[in-house]
């Protein structure tokens, strides 16, 4: 089963060029769930729900897929848990972009993620295919980074390999987007709009072997990356055990695996095109210049009467 969330928080589920809303499903979800818990109520119900939600697609009419706004699949995760160095031809390239004279790629201090560890990226980041990527620092380096994104179902804490994929609930495509330069990488990656998601989330009987995802960008129809997960320095459970040997994972989290060789820089007016295996379709996005004093999604507040 593929699902979106779409237009205005609305939840459907994706069949063909199609979507099907069962946003009933997702409504009943969230009004049922305590307001405190953590993690995303829609996917911690999934297990319960799918053959109900798999029911209401089958009534609902059908809409064309090109006719709505994609949002990021999962609305409520309490942390984005990336990997950092996770393909040798990546680290190899990092390492010859920072001996440049004059450049902005700044060397970490560890090319190794056993020791570099994971790090986190602001949820106020997170965006749909449809909301684009706006750059903040266009007289700096903001490169692109495909990766395969793991969204967890259940939630864990020390977390055996051997149970790691027990917690997967699906797979996205990701845009792990960077501002190059020396401040910690948390803060350079957490820009608005710099972790890109979609375009829906593939459940996870539809990827077999997570390890073995072909993933892919071109930017204006040139091909900049193209690799394959059976390249991870650390797999898919290698990931999911040792981030959740630092802090529990809960139901939504998303995990970054790690992107490959062919990182590049981008400008407004590119149009990044994300692939990988057939269930997890393109990531179509476009990067435009950030909007000084924007604020996305302003809070509403209403007096009470």
């Amino acid at each position: 089963m593929k699902l979106c969330r779409y237009d205005d928080d609305r939840l459907a589920v994706v069949r063909g060029d199609k979507v099907h809303d069962v946003t009933e499903a997702q409504t009943a979800i969230r009004h049922a769930a305590p307001y405190a818990m953590k993690g995303d109520a829609v996917v911690a119900a999934l297990p319960h729900w799918r053959e109900r939600i798999e029911r209401m697609a089958d009534k609902a009419p059908a809409k064309p897929l090109a006719a709505v706004k994609l949002l990021p699949p999962v609305a409520r995760p309490t942390k984005l848990s990336c990997a950092p160095t996770n393909y040798s031809a990546h680290i190899a390239e990092m390492a010859a972009a920072s001996a440049q004279a004059g450049s902005q790629v700044v060397r970490a201090h560890s090319s190794k993620i056993g020791e570099a560890g994971m790090f986190l990226k602001a949820n106020s980041a997170l965006v749909g295919p449809s909301e684009g990527i706006p750059l903040r620092f266009p007289d700096r380096r903001n490169d692109h980074e495909v990766e395969l994104v793991m969204v967890i179902g259940k939630a864990g804490s020390d977390i055996a390999q051997a149970r790691a994929l027990d917690h997967v609930a699906g797979y996205c495509l990701g845009l792990d987007m960077t501002v190059r330069g020396g401040e910690d990488r948390s803060f350079r990656k957490s820009v608005d709009g710099y972790a890109v998601l979609g375009p829906w989330m593939a459940t996870a009987d539809e990827i077999p072997d997570p390890d073995a995802v072909p993933i892919s960008i071109t930017v204006n129809g040139e091909v900049r990356q193209n690799s394959n997960t059976d390249k991870l320095i650390y797999n898919c459970r290698r990931l999911i055990e040792f981030a959740s040997a630092f802090y529990t994972l809960y139901p939504g989290d998303l995990v970054y695996t790690g992107t490959p060789e062919g990182v590049s820089p981008v400008k407004p007016g590119d149009v990044i095109v994300c692939r990988s295996a057939p269930a997890l379709g393109e990531l179509t996005v476009k990067v435009r210049a950030h909007e000084i004093g924007s604020v996305r999604d302003e809070p509403r507040v209403h007096a009470p009467a």
